[in-house]
């Protein structure tokens, strides 16, 4: 891979064989925890302006018109969150002569506030190509972290890395772009808004719907291209009638349909009445059978679905194009016949994609000799991929199996999560919202699916055979640096970790991911080997998420030893006179709140305080007010869930017992109400 420096530029020709669509990923790391960045991408004439509206692409207009550029959307990952998206370079319009790729922060946040600033650009194997590294960002708000451009016959990557102050309206504006900041709303755009729900479905406001708050970039687009196909401002382009006018901005508010929030009346006779579902698991009676019918239920999704396959296509750098899918095809291989679970096809500009699909469900693991075998058919058949779909959830882009190198010079090798599927299906069934009232009902169903023990599409359930060994050794003292069944264990939380990030995505609506404070944490044997020391030395396993409603970064920690699991965070206190006022202003909000609840109180210069359980201060709050004079700034909120010592999802099971405390803890935080104005900075020399 091609590291860049700032100015550097490079033919992606030199860099690749590969032919067809390219994903750029942006990404980042948010110690604070407390926003994200949006991308966006502009399509630019030969005079450097974009031709029209059209040429924009940005979270409320995820993809051209031709669907030469998509975006993939915002994907936690394990060293924070990455933005991808996808360009087909080859179908661009011939006057589209660069690609600037941009992001912006709302809110007055600023890309020096996030650590690990870096682009990266992959072929349609998957392979990375290139890199470059933002490490100069300060008060920026909007940044081109690079650009694509056109030489001669093919196209060129220049890493830019250029700052603006001004967010998305100033970086819009210098290429054409006319942005409305209003917040008013056209009355004909409400109406649109609520006509597109049914009449007993809530309507989805514009706050709710999209995720950003009124104020915030409402674009744009006007015609100030130069020599573009837009013309200008004042102009009507060719062929428009007089009495149509092009509508002076777009707002970036979505109006999409999900699900509605009520539910619909419930006519059964009896609460053990199930409805009757599109995609059931009565019948499935073994492993093969699931399979089968996971494999088929998800192919036709994706079909049928156009925004949902275009999600998970795009994952593996698929263009985005017409669909087809087949199940249970066979092929020649050798002397022998294989028969690959799935085929998805992409047909786009005359080209086609074509990606071979290898299922398991339940605990059943992929198989190195039969996955090799399916990259050699797809290297004979000049297939794109081979993709992998089973409850093991990769890590940094890992494949679960390891393969022969030499199979894979030809065919890309990628793997999905059941997990990380329904993920999917759940952000644009509840929150993102999908363009076909039919399309959200279809999407409600997989995920019911899904959701269904028989069908064996639950993600990630089992801490593996080294966990009861490791947990033991733990308690008798024996555990050691350099025990292979620690490092599959804390290879096992960091899946676990992730995990819970999706589920949390899926509840909240945002991308959720751990927070990582060293640059060194991107990488995810290092990740794994602080865990392995932590357990040594404490027999703790540890994780920070940031939660876009939490006060600051989440940590949740597993005390093998003590069987606790303890989530905390650190709460801002309130601006008050006296010690007291700002102790009582936190135990009004959680009034509901678990009287196990630890309630720490924080000082400057100090990281302990006086601390009390919250059935204890109730009756009396000043057990937390400081001797002296000292000040409170900020509370420290513990709460401890028994653990589960088994190694599943069991009642008694691990897994479980994480998600039981992380969902305890989340409804704590919803009862948190920030202050106006925030207290000052703890020292973090403390």
């Amino acid at each position: 891979m091609r590291e860049m420096i700032k100015g550097a530029n490079v033919d992606l020709a030199g860099l690749t064989d590969a032919s067809g669509p390219v994903v750029v990923s942006l990404g980042y790391t948010d110690p604070s925890g407390t926003g994200e960045a949006d991308v966006s991408v502009l399509l630019l004439n030969a005079s450097g302006k974009v031709r029209s509206d059209a040429d924009l692409v940005f979270y409320n207009q995820p993809a051209t018109v031709d669907e030469s550029v998509r975006l993939l959307g915002k994907t936690p990952t394990g060293s924070g969150t990455e933005d991808r998206i996808l360009m087909d370079l080859g179908t661009l319009a011939s006057d589209v002569h660069r690609v600037v790729v941009a992001a912006s922060r709302h809110g007055g946040a600023t890309f020096g506030a996030l650590n690990d600033l870096r682009l990266a650009l992959s072929d349609s194997a998957g392979e990375a190509l290139l890199a470059f590294d933002i490490t100069d960002a300060s008060v920026e708000t909007a940044f081109i972290f690079g650009e694509l451009y056109r030489r001669d016959d093919g196209w060129r990557f220049r890493a830019v890395g250029q700052g603006y102050e001004s967010g998305l309206a100033g970086l819009a504006t210098d290429f054409g772009i006319i942005v409305d900041e209003s917040d008013d709303v056209p009355a004909e755009d409400e109406a649109l808004a609520d006509g597109a729900l049914g009449q007993n479905d809530p309507p989805t406001g514009p706050k709710e719907a999209s995720g950003e708050s009124d104020g915030e970039v409402k674009a744009k687009v006007g015609a100030k291209a130069e020599g573009g196909t837009g013309g200008t401002g004042d102009e009507e382009p060719a062929g428009r009638s007089e009495g149509r006018r092009r509508p002076e901005r777009v707002r970036t508010a979505k109006k999409k349909i999900t699900l509605p929030r009520t539910a619909s009346v419930d006519l059964a006779d009896d609460p053990s009445w199930q409805a009757a579902r599109l995609f059931s698991v009565t019948g499935l009676r073994n492993d093969q059978e699931r399979e089968a019918r996971a494999t088929s239920t998800l192919l036709a999704v994706m079909v049928e679905v156009p925004e949902f396959g275009r999600r998970v296509t795009g994952r593996f750098n698929a263009p985005a194009g017409t669909v087809q899918t087949f199940a249970e095809t066979t092929f020649k291989h050798g002397d022998a016949k294989v028969r690959p679970d799935g085929v998805i096809r992409v047909a786009r500009a005359g080209r086609i994609w074509t990606a071979l699909v290898e299922t398991k469900t339940g605990g059943n693991p992929l198989k190195k000799e039969q996955v090799e075998s399916y990259l050699e058919v797809a290297a004979k058949h000049g297939y794109e991929t081979v993709i992998t779909l089973s409850n093991e959830l990769g890590i940094d882009g890992e494949h679960p199996l390891s393969v022969d190198r030499r199979r894979l010079r030809k065919v890309g090798l990628r793997h999905l999560s059941w997990a990380e599927v329904a993920h999917e299906a759940h952000m644009l069934c509840h929150h993102h919202g999908v363009a076909n009232p039919a399309h959200a009902w279809l999407l409600k169903e997989l995920l019911d699916y899904l959701g269904q023990a028989n069908a064996g599409c639950h993600g990630f359930q089992d801490m593996g055979p080294g966990w009861v060994p490791v947990r033991n050794a733990i308690t008798a003292g024996t555990l050691r640096l350099g025990d292979k069944r620690a490092m599959q264990v804390a290879e096992s939380w960091e899946k676990l970790v992730r995990q819970l990030c999706l589920h949390l995505s899926g509840q909240t609506g945002s991308t959720v991911a751990p927070v990582l404070r060293r640059k060194r944490d991107g990488d995810s044997a290092v990740r794994r080997l602080q865990t392995v020391s932590t357990l040594v030395e404490s027999g703790r396993m540890s994780a920070e998420i940031r939660l876009p409603s939490a006060p600051g970064p989440v940590l949740i920690e597993a005390d093998l030893r003590t069987g606790q699991i303890e989530t905390s965070v650190e709460v801002p206190s309130a601006v008050r006179a006296r010690a007291l006022t700002r102790v009582q202003w936190l135990l009004r909000q959680l009034a509901e709140a678990p009287p196990e609840l630890r309630v720490e109180a924080l000082s400057p210069g100090s990281d302990t305080g006086p601390c009390d359980l919250l059935k204890n201060l109730k009756a009396e709050p000043g057990l937390l007010v400081p001797d002296g004079k000292a000040e409170i700034i900020s509370f420290r909120l513990t709460l401890p869930t028994g653990m589960g010592t088994k190694r599943g999802t069991e009642e008694t099971g691990f897994v479980r017992s994480v998600d039981a405390a992380m969902s305890r803890f989340h409804e704590v935080l919803q009862m948190l109400k920030p202050e106006a104005a925030s207290a000052p900075e703890r020292s973090s020399g403390s």
